[in-house]
Order: structure tokens, then sequence, then C-alpha cells
């Protein structure tokens, strides 16, 4: 076997088991990029992507569900997630209720998320998993491999790398340094961008992967790159990567230096200021909310509910669809 479709092939074994750090692109529980509406993936591309919404409202690891339901099914399952969301029971959906709401699939999805992660890896259910019974889980196959095939990379990435990576998020979640995590400490490893104690981490991570010449700071092309790459020299970019630069050189590029510094890109990867499930609340009813009167009815809510949920007809899906729920 080659060794770049080994590498592949033994990267996507490792996702699988739901334990790196560094998940599949395709599944990516939460990425610290898109702390904004201007980035990542809820405007792909310059084109609101509704699948965004899906996640935030209804919970990522209950996806694809949805994709299956005729409009009419979904709009009948939604309406009931309406009634569950109003609770005072006043018939409008306000600010509070739907950020509650929100915040109640966040915390969902990584209690669920952490519990499957945590039984794989410990299955006795010990009070904490240590690094070296974790590392041998999820690397224990780089020990057959040679210097060479242990620092190919692939899109960056390289299986030196992952475990370098890993073992130093590991250590910074590692609060009473025994070098064995605790089920809160293992939280804060898989999902580092819900604990504060994990900001520098996610800043450093987030840093490493942009900043593809290694000079510590984040130039706009580098920028750019994560979100687009021409197909070919001579490809004239699109309208939305203008508005990007432009936002760089405006809102991220403080000093006006044409790079982002640490100061910089921990504004804009952690603010402190920023609260995703009230920005996306906001949004939601932004988009929903037919009488401005900043609350939803049921109505609003199924005339505009390929925002919320997905269908056939809307090929979109994150869904709560649990059939002792519906």
């Amino acid at each position: 076997m080659r060794t770049g479709t080994f590498l592949l092939v033994a990267a996507a074994a490792i996702s699988l088991a739901g334990a790196s750090s560094i998940p599949a692109a395709d599944e990516l529980p939460h990425d610290p990029l898109e702390h904004d509406s201007l980035h990542g993936r809820h405007f792909d591309g310059g084109e609101h992507n509704t699948q965004f919404d899906h996640e935030a409202f209804l919970g990522a690891d209950e996806a694809k569900k949805f994709d299956d339901l005729t409009p009419e099914e979904s709009k009948r399952r939604l309406g009931l997630i309406v009634d569950r969301i109003d609770e005072n029971k006043d018939n409008f959906i306000d600010m509070a209720e739907l950020k509650a709401w929100i915040q109640y699939t966040q915390r969902r999805y990584i209690d669920e998320d952490v519990d499957r992660v945590w039984r794989q890896h410990n299955p006795n259910n010990e009070s904490a998993i240590d690094w070296e019974v974790y590392r041998k889980t999820v690397y224990g196959f780089m020990d057959a491999l040679d210097k060479e095939e242990l620092e190919k990379e692939e899109n960056g990435i390289s299986y030196k790398k992952m475990l370098s990576r890993d073992r130093r998020r590991w250590a910074v979640a590692d609060k009473d340094l025994d070098d064995k995590l605790t089920r809160e400490e293992f939280t804060a490893f898989l999902h580092p961008e819900e604990h504060p104690n994990m900001r520098d981490v996610v800043l450093q991570e987030t840093t490493e992967d942009l900043d593809k010449d290694k000079d510590g700071k984040i130039s706009v092309d580098e920028y750019i790159g994560d979100m687009y790459r021409p197909s070919g020299p001579n490809e004239v970019e699109p309208e939305w990567v203008l508005s990007e630069r432009e936002s760089f050189s405006k809102h991220r590029d403080i000093d006006g230096d044409g790079y982002l510094t640490e100061t910089e890109i921990r504004q804009w990867i952690v603010p402190n200021d920023y609260d995703t499930a009230e920005t996306e609340a906001k949004h939601l009813i932004f988009e929903s909310d037919s009488d401005q009167d900043q609350k939803l009815t049921k109505e609003e809510v199924l005339d505009k509910y390929d925002i919320f949920v997905g269908s056939q007809a809307t090929d979109f899906g994150e869904a709560l669809a649990r059939h002792d729920e519906f």
C-alpha cells in the first residue's frame, strides 16, 4: 500500500473512533473560526448556508434524519419542537426562549459526544483515562511506522503533528497534572472551544493551521486561503472573497500592518464578549420575524421551516428526530 493511501485510511480509522482532537473535515463539531457570520460555513462561498442554522437550532449529533422526511412531516415535527421552546406557553418564542433552546442543543451535543468517546476509551468506567491508554488506542498503529510515514503530510497534517497536538491539548486539559483526565477534563480536551482555560490552545492550534509560512502571524492571503482556493492561476476572485479581504483590513487587522498578530487573532478567534447562542437566536428571529415584533409565532417558524430544519425538499439536515420525542 502506498504511504499516502495508508495515511488516509489510518486517519479515517482515527476519526471513526471519535477520539482524536482533529476529526475528519466533514464532521467537525465546532470550528472556532466560525465566531461570526462573516466567516466559515454560515455564509459559505458568500451564500447563506442554512445547514449552519440547522446545527445550531437542532444539534449536530442528530444530523441527517430530516433529510428523509417530506416537507409536511418536517413541518409537523418542527411544530412539536416549537411547542417545547415556548416555555411560558404564550404562543410566542421570544429571544430568551430561543437562546435557551440553542444553549440546550449545544450542551446536549457535547454531553452525548463526550459520553460516546468516554465509553470507547473507558469501558470499565474508571474515574479517569490515562494518557498512555488513550495514545495506544488512537495512535498505537504509529509504533509500526517508519520516520517517513510518520512525517508524511497530507493537507498540512501528519501523524506526528496529530499526536503532538493531542498531547499538548491533553496537558492543558489536565488540571491536576496527573497525566490522566477525569470526565470533566476529558470534556475540555474534546471540546476546548467551550472552556475558558483552553482558549490559549485553541488560539495556538488555529494559528498553526493558518500560518503557512510559520512567521507567527496571519497574512491576508493566509486568512483568505482558509476559505477560498482558486481552481486556476487566472481565476477571478468572487465578490464574497473581495468582501472578506475588506473585512480583514477594516475589522481584523486593527493596527493596519497587513497581518493578524497574536492579539488580533485572539480577538477574532476567542472574543470575550461573543455569545454564540444569542447571536444565532438573533439571526433566526431576523430571518423569520415577518411582522418584526422581535418574537416568533409558530406560523412564522413554519413559514420559514427550511431555515430551522431540513427535509427531502431542502437537502439540508440537522434534526431532533428521535422516535420517542415525536
